[in-house]
């Protein structure tokens, strides 16, 4: 071999392998962003079966709890706010908040109508209600996790030289604040009374 291109050949491995880091890099990050969007419209059309089951649920409860009025109000109203709401996770995640606020009032109402409790339509709409809960929780997750694996990627050097020079920006959680899953559990250690014999 030539001795002529061996500095060739070096100069030509300084230059090559760092551009394939850095076009690897921006594809991995590209296909992280695509991960989270895509992991986002997954909760979008979880979201929405809830918004479509609500307006059966209340519809159902009206003809039992006419004079709650308010609280069926409440829900309507939370409903339409977070049907609205386009804006970023964290917006959306506030509307969410009090739709779920909204939520625990209404199935609180429910529960002082035991004929409503009992009814077919109203147990079964219940249950579809609580299976959406579940895949929205799941998908909240999923989407949590891979904008974890985004923001982390973006922020960890020396990927973030190319996040930053490609203005990647960190991408928002989905976090509903639900106080009651935070709060600590009541617990009596109280003797409790034996029933009579």
């Amino acid at each position: 071999m030539n001795n002529g291109f061996i500095p060739l050949i070096v100069i030509g491995l300084l230059v090559f392998i760092p551009l394939l880091w850095v076009i690897g890099t921006f594809n991995g990050l590209i296909r992280l962003r695509n991960t989270c969007r895509e992991s986002w419209a997954g909760i979008d059309t979880e979201l929405k079966r809830r918004y479509d089951l609500i307006p059966r649920l209340v519809e159902v409860v009206k003809g039992y709890a006419q004079h709650e009025r308010d609280v069926l109000e409440r829900v309507v109203a939370a409903r339409a706010a977070a049907v609205a709401s386009t804006g970023s996770p964290a917006s959306q995640a506030r509307d969410e908040t009090q739709l779920v606020g909204a939520m625990r009032t209404f199935f609180g109402v429910v529960e002082r109508y035991p004929d409503l409790k009992a009814n077919q339509n109203f147990l079964a709409l219940q249950e579809e209600l609580v299976n959406t809960e579940d895949r929205i929780a799941a998908a909240r997750r999923f989407y949590n996790a891979n904008v974890r694996d985004f923001n982390t990627r973006t922020q960890v050097f020396p990927a973030n030289l190319i996040a930053g020079a490609f203005g990647f920006a960190a991408a928002e959680f989905f976090e509903v604040d639900d106080h009651t899953i935070r709060a600590a559990p009541a617990v009596n250690l109280a003797p409790q009374p034996r029933p009579a014999q």
